[in-house]
């Protein structure tokens, strides 16, 4: 198949033109500006990758890549794919960071591919930045990340807080499952992996469970800062000014939607 009959069997199953072009160029090993001009060259695979793209399997996992506030990202199907929405959290993480001396102590809850703890890693070198993941194969594509972008993490394997028993950070990220249990989205998202998706129920669960022992783990004026869904921003809130967290915010995503909640904790 050529990239021109490629591109017209894209129109065809309705994939936007933007990633049959990123797939088509990942393929071939070329870009896109070589598509324009290399419309009769033939794409191995085209076809069967077009049609899975069609069926919902993301780009991501086709291409094995993933941007992230300016870093290129190996994602597998034990990783949750990172989110333009979640470079707010990395945006609030590098604000506070800027206001702290020395080498601030961070760690990544849930980590993933390892994108929050990277990008803060990149922006601020100075940062000691740990990063932890239930997953044992989700904590080896973080990892290969790491090892392939030269940025120094210390990887922990474990739920939450678990390896890291006795320690104190100056800032709390993380991006936890927080979408409700029987959201009707979720079928979308079959082939990321379940369990960094939902907790079940009202999705609130992972939530309350990091700001209820997370300020066993910050030192005193630490921050715990928390991706959540759009509609959980005051109930987060709430579970935030009960555990004893002060100077509460929010942050907004690209598309204005409540997306991030933190607060201080006085110690």
């Amino acid at each position: 198949m050529t990239v021109d009959e490629a591109l017209a069997l894209a129109r065809q199953l309705g994939v936007e033109r933007g990633d049959a072009q990123a797939l088509l160029a990942h393929l071939s090993g070329q870009n896109r500006a070589w598509l324009v001009t290399h419309g009769d060259a033939p794409v191995a695979g085209a076809e069967t990758a077009l049609r899975r793209l069609a069926d919902g399997e993301p780009l991501a996992h086709l291409t094995g890549w993933q941007p992230f506030h300016g870093l290129e990202l190996q994602v597998t199907p034990a990783t949750l794919i990172p989110r333009p929405d979640t470079e707010t959290l990395v945006g609030w993480a590098l604000e506070l960071l800027t206001a702290l001396p020395g080498e601030p102590s961070v760690v990544d809850l849930g980590t993933g591919s390892g994108a929050i703890a990277l990008a803060v890693k990149a922006a601020c070198p100075r940062a000691q930045v740990t990063a932890v993941d239930f997953s044992a194969d989700a904590l080896a594509v973080a990892r290969g990340n790491g090892q392939r972008l030269g940025l120094a993490v210390d990887w922990r394997h474990g739920n939450w807080f678990e390896p890291l028993a006795g320690r104190r950070f100056d800032l709390v990220v993380s991006n936890p499952p927080y979408i409700a249990g029987d959201d009707p989205h979720l079928p979308a998202l079959r082939h990321e992996p379940i369990t960094a998706l939902t907790p079940g129920g009202d999705g609130l669960a992972d939530l309350q469970a990091l700001i209820d022992t997370a300020p066993q783990h910050l030192n005193a004026g630490g921050w715990l800062l928390l991706e959540h869904g759009w509609d959980q921003a005051d109930a987060v809130a709430q579970q935030l000014a009960h555990r004893g967290f002060e100077a509460l915010g929010l942050r907004r995503d690209l598309g204005g939607r409540a997306r991030a909640s933190g607060g201080r904790w006085a110690g």
